[in-house]
């Protein structure tokens, strides 16, 4: 089976079950603050999840673009990704783990699906502690649909409990589908879960039935939802008897494309194995931020500086397979015609995809010989005063200085007879890590901080502001991201120049109008197309005859959007810009607030 069968027998099925057939998300997140990119598919439902209802109805199923780079490091293993797409099914406080254990279960093994041997099926389920109970309820319906006591594996919180996306929010405890690839395990405490190999991780059904609150207790949520996820990537190389996920026609047009240019195989040995991995995966998950409609730009912060260290790593390893300067556009072409038709955005942003890749790739080269005269420097040094270890620190400050990977470092000293001190390059980098975890929380978060009255006050007024924008500055000045908090608004905005004085104060004033207007506040549920004929912006596409809710603000804007609004413009206040800048190409950004 192909991932395009794959992806069409999922749907099917579970709209033959009553799910509506919805479009993914964005890879980056409208209104989840908690991660720079979409993560998992239920990132785009996170209003839905929390008792907004669905204009699509209680049962959904979709397939969903998703990053995750929290394992960034093991990228070059067999089954590792950056990027990968996530089939998913969730009901919205509508059924709960009966059937949704029992459907997965029957898409796995049934003839008619899948196919999957139920005896090569082992399972995962939340082994409870003293806040939650052992969530029993999942077990007894394993054992119900035939899976064996051995085969279903009791564990820990944190291995099988689904946490909220922030401090606080829905969770609960999930069940896991392993297959077992027959290989012999690693030891007696082998298990799913286990990293040797033997099984495999191939679907989540997670039950969110908790609400975890400041103080760390849980209570029962008054909706319960269910939220699955199965990996296209994974799923595919089981069906097809692949030892990776890199075998299979999702990885086949971009691993050619490297061998041919690179002049060699991809499994010659396991160093150039890895290298091939990396720059594939790396390149993907590149490709699909760029082409995102949302799409961003590679930079120092947020989701830019993700970008720019995949593709940055993408290069360090062409280099390592000698592939020449300018690689990454080649490459990416690859990709883009093998993902096309079923992400027609990356055909139609082709050149934009293409064009960034080029830049950064040219200026990471820049970085290189930057690094390199540094490096040349230090080492020059050093052997005149007879030294035969390269410093840790100084290794480091080449890496965070300059973006100098201590690779290259390592192979120069050892070109030029001298070792680096590892040890003090590792505690430099862990220190620099701790400071980048807690500085992450200050970082560039997309969409809404929370749905209290003061954020949804600003996320009504950012409707105001779009509008007002684009009636002073011209139809192109489009949203291209924001950032709510209680305290204030951001919003990027397409717009190839600074916004004068003027210019922000006729839309300051357009804003204060409408909110002096008291317009009434109400949506609609129509299709996407007719939401469109209506007049309504919106920004990120979607599948034909998709429901949509429509937000109209009297007769000054109507929009697409799934966010918290207030019932009349009157209850917002004053608005007031505070400040407009740069945000990246072609791109502005609006603070502002509400007084």
């Amino acid at each position: 089976m192909k991932a395009d069968e794959l992806r069409q027998m999922y749907l099917d099925f579970y709209q033959s079950e009553g799910h509506t057939v919805i479009s993914g998300g964005s890879l980056i997140p409208e209104n989840d603050p908690t991660v720079l990119f979409t993560t998992a598919g239920m990132h785009p439902l996170v209003p839905y999840l929390l008792g907004e209802p669905h204009p699509s109805g209680t049962r959904l199923c979709n397939v969903q673009k998703c990053i995750r780079t929290g394992d960034i490091d093991s990228v070059g293993d067999l089954s590792h990704l950056t990027f990968f797409e996530m089939l998913g099914n969730w009901s919205l406080g509508d059924y709960f783990k009966e059937e949704a254990i029992a459907w997965s279960y029957k898409f796995l093994t049934s003839s008619s699906y899948l196919g999957f041997d139920p005896g090569c099926l082992s399972v995962t389920v939340f082994a409870g502690d003293e806040n939650v109970p052992k969530d029993e309820e999942s077990i007894a319906i394993w054992k119900k649909l035939g899976i064996s006591e051995s085969n279903i594996h009791a564990l820990p919180m944190k291995d099988n409990w689904w946490g909220p996306a922030g401090k606080t929010g829905p969770c609960g405890p999930d069940t896991e589908m392993f297959i077992d690839t027959g290989r012999a395990p690693c030891g007696a405490s082998c298990r799913p879960g286990c990293s040797c190999g033997k099984y495999f991780e191939i679907w989540n059904d997670v039950f969110m039935q908790y609400n975890k609150l400041e103080d760390g207790t849980y209570v029962s949520l008054q909706q319960h939802n269910v939220d699955t996820g199965m990996g296209v990537e994974r799923t595919i190389a089981m069906l097809q008897g692949k030892s990776s996920v890199y075998e299979t026609e999702l990885f086949s047009p971009v691993i050619e494309a490297i061998s041919d240019t690179a002049g060699r195989k991809m499994n010659e040995d396991e160093d150039t194995a890895i290298a091939f991995r990396v720059v594939a995966d790396h390149l993907r998950s590149s490709v699909f931020i760029l082409g995102d409609p949302r799409g961003v730009s590679p930079g120092n912060l947020g989701q830019g500086y993700v970008l720019r260290r995949l593709i940055r790593r993408s290069v360090r390893y062409a280099r390592k397979l000698e592939l020449e300067s300018g690689v990454l556009c080649k490459l990416a072409t690859a990709v883009i015609d093998g993902y096309k038709h079923v992400y027609p955005e990356l055909g139609e942003r082709r050149e934009w995809i293409t064009s960034e890749l080029g830049q950064e790739e040219e200026r990471f080269e820049k970085t290189l010989s930057r690094g390199m005269a540094e490096l040349n420097k230090v080492l020059e040094k050093l052997q005149e005063h007879g030294q035969t270890v390269f410093p840790g620190r100084v290794a480091f400050r080449l890496y965070d200085t300059c973006g100098f990977p201590i690779e290259f470092t390592e192979e120069i000293c050892a070109e030029n007879g001298m070792n680096v001190d590892r040890a003090g390059f590792d505690k430099a980098f862990e220190k620099h890590k701790e400071v980048s975890k807690q500085s992450a929380a200050k970082a560039f978060k997309g969409g809404l901080a929370d749905h209290s009255e003061m954020t949804t006050r600003l996320h009504t007024a950012t409707h105001l502001l779009h509008k007002a924008l684009q009636e002073t500055l011209g139809s192109h000045a489009t949203q291209k991201g924001s950032n709510i908090t209680a305290e204030r608004l951001r919003f990027d905005f397409s717009h190839p120049e600074k916004v004068t004085r003027e210019q922000l104060d006729q839309v300051e004033k357009m804003v204060n109008d409408a909110i002096r207007a008291d317009y009434p506040i109400s949506f609609e549920s129509m299709t996407l197309e007719d939401a469109r004929e209506q007049g309504a912006m919106a920004l990120f596409g979607g599948k034909y005859g998709e429901m949509v809710k429509v937000y109209s603000i009297g007769d000054f804007s109507k929009e697409v959007c799934g966010g918290p609004h207030v019932a009349r413009t009157g209850e917002l206040g004053h608005f007031r810009i505070k400040k407009e800048e740069a945000s990246s190409a072609g791109v502005r950004r609006i603070r502002a607030i509400l007084e």
